[in-house]
């Protein structure tokens, strides 16, 4: 059995955690986070540890850290002819490059500690300086889930942003629509079957196609009743994105 630590205890590592309780193959040996209290859920399931000089010796490290320490950490790694990893979209492989083994295992989902996430759905982007490291994290990525791509670091930062908008600039979205619907005193559940059909229906036929509303349809009665409606803030968001989706489909304010 393949032994790992994890480094860090926030969502994506307590994800992870949970995701490879089960495994046949591979097995968390260490969690470590250097604030103690944070380390709590883990205490009663794995041994823990809040200092660097105290981490085990294992075959596999995962740094599930924010993007701007994971090379200070990588670097102050005492155990350092592992295969270390981290998990940032965000981050090259180059942060990882004074390590001998080097990975990216890049889980693409939203994570939140109290929300469970069916982990074998989740796409698990991967990559190593060496072949035979790029097959062991094959390896251990169809361990936890069934939809693992090989993507370089280039590939892998243009996937990131891609994913800021679809995820983090949809949910902002969201935000809005459920601040005009309060000050309106209307309840935003309302609005939920129309934002689950509008990404179920994007990703069968396509964002391109599945595009509706006034500023695909030019209305412009519609589009100048709404700006009457909108805060100034709500206002500007509204244009710029009126007129990208005119932009896109052909038409014109």
């Amino acid at each position: 059995m393949i032994s790992i630590v994890i480094i860090g205890a926030g969502n994506v590592a307590t994800h992870l955690f949970k995701s490879l309780e089960n495994s046949e193959n591979f097995r968390v040996i260490q969690v470590y986070n250097r604030t103690k209290e944070h380390l709590n859920f883990f205490n009663d399931k794995v041994d823990t540890t809040s200092s660097l000089n105290d981490l085990k010796e294992a075959e596999i490290y995962i740094l599930a850290l924010k993007d701007d320490v994971i090379e200070a950490v990588a670097n102050s790694l005492p155990h350092n002819k592992a295969l270390t990893l981290h998990t940032s979209g965000a981050t090259s492989l180059d942060a990882l490059k004074g390590l001998e083994r080097r990975g990216v295992l890049y889980p693409l989902q939203t994570f939140s500690k109290n929300k469970e996430v069916d982990f074998t759905e989740v796409p698990i982007c991967i990559e190593a300086n060496n072949p035979k490291d790029e097959d062991l994290l094959e390896q251990l990525s169809l361990e936890i889930s069934k939809k693992v791509y090989r993507i370089d670091s280039s590939q892998r930062q243009n996937l990131h942003v891609a994913a800021v908008f679809v995820s983090n600039f949809a949910n902002y979205m969201y935000t809005v629509g459920e601040d005009i619907c309060k000050v309106n005193d209307i309840p935003f559940e309302i609005l939920h079957p129309l934002m689950i059909e509008t990404a179920e229906k994007a990703t069968k036929i396509g964002p391109f196609a599945a595009q509706t509303g006034p500023a695909k349809r030019n209305d412009l009665e519609v589009i100048n009743r709404h700006h009457t409606l909108l805060t100034e803030k709500q206002q500007e968001i509204y244009k710029i994105l009126t007129k990208s989706i005119q932009d896109l489909h052909g038409k014109e304010l």
